[in-house]
């Protein structure tokens, strides 16, 4: 009697509610119908042109109306008390929502063209900011001169692209160079100043007295030129093969440049023994500008080559 009594006034309570959204369903329903009729009969009259439509949208409206035909199978199941475990609706309900959820990316891609042609379609013109307000009008190309002056006018052109006198034009090679025509004569003095020091700095002078002065411990380093090596090894190896097989193998000229190289390298070093460095710009005074000197141009005399004359 209890239980009884509950559901009495879970009924009472709940019975207006449902009565009132059931009426607001029936009208809802009612208006939907009248929509569909007079859109039906709009089509059927030939109001609207249906047979150059987007394909993806009928597929998903139809695809809509089988789901809400399947829902309202269900509900009305419901309604009588039923079970829907065993109802065919159950499974095609379901698959059409899968379909419709596989769609949602490709209708997100779409909107934009079909907003737009139904804008189109609504007001007969395009917007003032669509992008197809910028294509290009073919009617620009058509020539507004006559046949006469157009004739006149291909001639001068291929005139004026002739190249005179035949000769293929060459750019002249020009070597890339810093522009500096906005620095002052006291902006390149300091910046020369600045090199001055920065080269100062770097001189062997300098890092003996901050290696002598420092507080940091003393490193000591063991430089290996594996390349001097190698060019070592190589070298006692021919020489070995020589002495051996007593034949004298023929030294490409890339490996003699290299040896000269090496010797110069060798002789700069040992002269750089009593250079020190110009420390001058650090002590106020002004550092000597070595000059690049120019290369005397030696002139060739040119000789006859002497031929034997020939005896008669």
């Amino acid at each position: 009697k209890m239980a009884a009594l509950v559901d009495n006034d879970l009924i009472e309570k709940d019975l207006p509610k449902c009565v009132q959204l059931l009426n607001a369903l029936t009208e809802q329903v009612a208006a939907v119908t009248a929509h569909v009729r007079e859109l039906l009969r709009q089509v059927k009259d030939g109001a609207f042109q249906t047979s150059k439509g987007l394909s993806f949208l009928d597929l998903r409206y139809h695809l809509l109306l089988f789901y809400l035909q399947d829902l309202t199978h269900l509900i009305s199941i419901k309604a009588e008390g039923q079970k829907i475990k065993d109802s065919d609706a159950l499974n095609r309900i379901v698959t059409v929502r899968t379909v419709l959820e596989k769609m949602r990316p490709i209708d997100h891609k779409l909107k934009y063209q079909i907003d737009k042609l139904v804008r189109t379609a609504v007001t007969g013109a395009l917007a003032e900011d669509d992008p197809l307000q910028l294509r290009p009008n073919p009617e620009n190309l058509i020539s507004k001169l006559s046949e006469s002056e157009e004739s006149e006018a291909e001639e001068q052109a291929e005139k004026k692209a002739a190249p005179s006198g035949g000769r293929k034009y060459i750019p002249p090679k020009i070597a890339p160079v810093h522009y500096d025509g906005d620095m002052t004569d006291a902006d390149r003095k300091k910046a020369q100043a600045e090199r001055q020091r920065r080269a100062a700095l770097r001189s062997s002078v300098i890092q003996e007295l901050r290696q002598q002065y420092s507080d940091a411990p003393e490193e000591i380093r063991e430089k290996r030129d594996f390349q001097t090596e190698r060019d070592s090894r190589e070298e006692l190896h021919r020489k070995n093969y020589e002495e051996s097989m007593m034949v004298r193998l023929s030294v490409p000229k890339r490996a003699k440049n290299a040896r000269k190289r090496g010797v110069m390298s060798m002789s700069h070093q040992l002269g750089a023994i009593t250079h020190f460095g110009d420390i001058t710009a650090l002590t106020g005074g002004e550092a000597g500008i070595s000059q690049p000197q120019k290369k005397k141009k030696v002139m060739k005399k040119k000789t006859k080559r002497k031929a034997f004359r020939k005896h008669k």
